[in-house]
């Protein structure tokens, strides 16, 4: 299928062939009928896209202070990975659309197959002939609605919210400044219910179609007419409420809406304009500053957006999905008209140079359209023991243990952490044929392709477990995916590299297993690099044997999380620690030679530090200490090891020291922290070519995930788990 996308490094525009989303669960294929291009917010982004790095960096501060953050914990040269990763990379363009229902998923029984809906959101409402959207961001088209009406629907959403943020009641006087897309449809909105309107923009043509479509009068903000019009309409008091829905750099509206509004009247902000507030105005008129924050309540939110979770009516009343539905109803019953707004209906094939005639200024308009192939069809008509789990390997007949070169590899998964510390060691790597990846969104999948030169990409799982040529299979997803994945790899015979964790639950470890034991494949590997990192294997040499028990304590200073991240969505994918906790316990299991057989938990009341004591065999004890609230300043990773009179100490990857009858310091790393993802990966890639041991036993991933796991219930219980081999 075809795509609009964006290389947000160089600006470049173009429509791009990528794969056919998936159908996945909770949500349904749509097939684009009509997108709106949103020449506010989308020209916004193509502009920024065409702006040098300084000035990308200018117009995204929040975004240079994460940046200088990443260097502060993950080195120069990872950050510089990861932000150029991002930057070279193809963005996708669009949030509204109108199409029909082509694929339901599981779980899905408020449309059906034909269906017209009409779609929202930046993730999943794109310029695309296809798009998977889930649930709370579609909407059943009303009868009598045509197609490219109800492609508005989103836009139409995020001036529905501003309108309820303002308040209106019927009889008031509202001034609306700004009167693009977002604008024209405010005015209607507050026409409709009863008030009346007086708009502020400098184009006369935007300002007599505003007057076609309800307004009482318009002008000029730098005119008389329109504080005249105001003083006429409010008896000198001021308009009970202002909406900008106003871009650019000036700080003209605000300034207006103080000079305009009465005495505690509302200020809604919908667009993105300067709000260098006036202090002395806004406080002598103790005006109400409000924002609208896109579609309404939802938006933002993943478990509204993503899982489907509605708010309860009762507490909840509009919600981006019912604004949605709302604005379609008051469309439908002609109470709002678009038709007006309408600039052009441009054919999909010829997106790049309708963007181009926008951005240069040489097409006019206020809402343009893209009109899909085959639209006509669609129809404008509508805490005890914990056993440790047993290694069992299947009587069945193992895998095939190729020796050929090329190893030919398959991603499951192109996020973040494939792009910037897995991909760029593969793809370089001689004796390594990239051979497909796979992605639920068709976007991530042509930018691996594009960035590492993977022979096909695809959204079709099936097809590549299927496929006899592939020798090993990354799964780099979601945590909650990861055993589900790693078990159908190995029943389809083939060798498996997963990220941390390998599983959530003891169920999920269990599944693992016993698709180990039916196939008789047990080619695993699970991404515990820190055990591969250059820096601490010369140090664990250099302190050589040990005679007695050991002591060692590591503390990881992880941080706090940004809200939104993935990883507090705790429901479907774990604790924070027991998605990434395995690094360490694998870490200290890995320098003490031998698997934990108890873990001790506590974690202080209101926060997620956690202090974990791990015992092994020999009377050997690691002390982790997993910290949220630490200084961001601070190195994320720092370990001790002492035992036999000799000590060992890691900083952060980046300095290593030992000592005992001799000192051994290394030097400073000149580049950046060298976690062992880099000799990892060849030490896998070296057992799939020739068939020889796994990099690290399969007992020693299952014992870390197990230990992991235990955590939880340790905390739960308040006393010590033993982890018991079951036989």
């Amino acid at each position: 299928m075809k795509q609009v996308v964006q290389n947000y490094k160089s600006g470049e525009l173009s429509v791009l062939d990528v794969p056919v989303p998936g159908c996945k669960p909770g949500g349904v294929l749509v097939r684009s009928a009509f997108s709106l291009i949103s020449t506010g917010t989308e020209l916004m982004k193509v502009s920024e896209a065409g702006m040098s790095m300084l000035g990308k960096a200018r117009s995204r501060p929040d975004q240079v202070a994460k940046v200088v953050q990443s260097v502060a914990v993950n080195g120069l040269p990872a950050t510089y990975r990861k932000v150029m990763g991002k930057l070279d990379s193809y963005t996708p363009l669009g949030y509204s659309l109108c199409g029909v229902v082509e694929q339901v998923g599981a779980g899905i029984d408020d449309v059906k197959v034909g269906d017209l809906v009409a779609c929202a959101g930046n993730e999943h409402a794109l310029h695309a002939e296809v798009n998977w959207v889930p649930r709370n961001l579609y909407v059943p088209v009303p009868d009598g609605l045509a197609p490219r009406h109800a492609a508005f629907g989103t836009v139409g959403s995020i001036a529905l919210q501003g309108v309820r943020q303002g308040e209106p009641q019927l009889g008031e006087v509202a001034l609306v400044i700004g009167l693009g897309l977002i604008g024209q449809l405010v005015v209607q909105l507050l026409a409709a219910a009863g008030v009346r309107v007086v708009g502020a923009d400098p184009d006369p043509v935007r300002c007599e179609l505003a007057e076609r479509l309800g307004a009482v009068a318009c002008g000029d903000p730098g005119s008389a007419a329109v504080e005249n019009a105001v003083a006429e309409l409010t008896g000198g008091h001021g308009v009970d409420q202002v909406y900008l829905a106003a871009g650019g750099g000036s700080n003209q509206p605000v300034e207006l809406a103080a000079r305009l509004a009465r005495d505690r009247g509302r200020v809604v902000d919908i667009g993105k304009c300067r709000l260098d507030l006036p202090w002395n105005a806004y406080y002598e008129k103790e005006l109400d500053v409000r924002f609208s924050r896109s579609y309404g309540p939802g938006r933002y939110d993943p478990e509204y957006e993503l899982d489907g979770r509605d708010y309860p009516i009762g507490y909840v009343r509009w919600t981006e999905r019912r604004n949605l539905a709302c604005f379609l109803d008051l469309a439908a019953r002609g109470r709002v008209d678009v038709e007006p707004l309408i600039s052009r209906i441009a054919d999909f094939e010829d997106a790049v140079e309708t963007y181009r005639q926008l951005k240069d200024g040489e097409l006019k308009a206020v809402a343009v359209l893209f009109r899909y192939p085959g639209e006509a069809g669609a129809g404008e008509a509508q805490a005890p023991a914990v056993a440790v789990p047993a290694v069992r390997r299947g009587t069945a007949a193992a895998p095939a243990r190729p020796s050929r070169s090329p190893v030919r590899l398959a991603f499951v998964g192109a996020g973040n952490y494939a792009t910037s510390m897995l991909l760029p060691h593969l793809a370089r790597r001689e004796g390594v044929e990239l051979s497909a990846v796979v992605t639920t969104t068709a976007l991530s999948a042509a930018n691996a392709q594009r960035k590492f030169g993977f022979a096909r990409a695809t959204t079709d799982l099936d097809a590549v477990l299927g496929d006899a040529s592939v020798d090993a299979v990354f799964v780099v997803t979601r945590h909650s995916s990861h055993a589900e994945l790693t078990r159908r790899a190995l029943l389809a015979g083939k060798t498996v590299f997963v990220e941390k964790p390998l599983a959530l639950t003891e169920d999920e470890l269990a599944g693992v297993l016993a698709a180990v034991e039916e196939s008789g494949n047990d080619r695993l590997q699970v991404g515990f690099n820190r055990r591969f990192a250059p820096l601490l294997r010369e140090a664990k040499a250099r302190f050589g044997a040990r005679t007695g028990p050991a002591s060692l304590r590591y503390l990881v200073n992880a941080g706090r999380l940004q809200p939104g991240s993935w990883y507090l969505q705790q429901g479907t994918e774990g604790s924070r620690f027991a998605g990434e906790g395995g690094h360490f316990v694998d870490t200290a299991s890995w320098l003490l030679g031998a698997d934990p057989v108890s873990v001790y938990a506590v974690a202080p009341s209101g926060n997620e530090d956690l202090q974990i004591v791990l015992r092994y065999p020999d009377g050997s004890t690691a002390t982790l200490s997993y910290v949220t609230a630490g200084a961001p300043g601070f190195p994320k990773e720092t370990l001790d090891l002492v035992a036999d009179g000799k000590v060992l100490k890691l900083d952060d990857f980046v300095r290593a020291s030992v000592y005992g009858s001799k000192r051994w310091v290394s030097s400073r790393l000149p580049k950046a922290r060298d976690k062992g993802q880099s000799a990892e990966l060849a030490s896998f890639v070296r057992a799939v070519r020739t068939g020889g041991p796994m990099p690290v036993p399969l007992e020693s991933l299952v014992a870390t995930t197990a230990a992991t796991l235990a955590v939880q219930a340790a905390l739960v219980g308040g006393a010590p788990v033993t982890l018991e081999r079951s036989l």
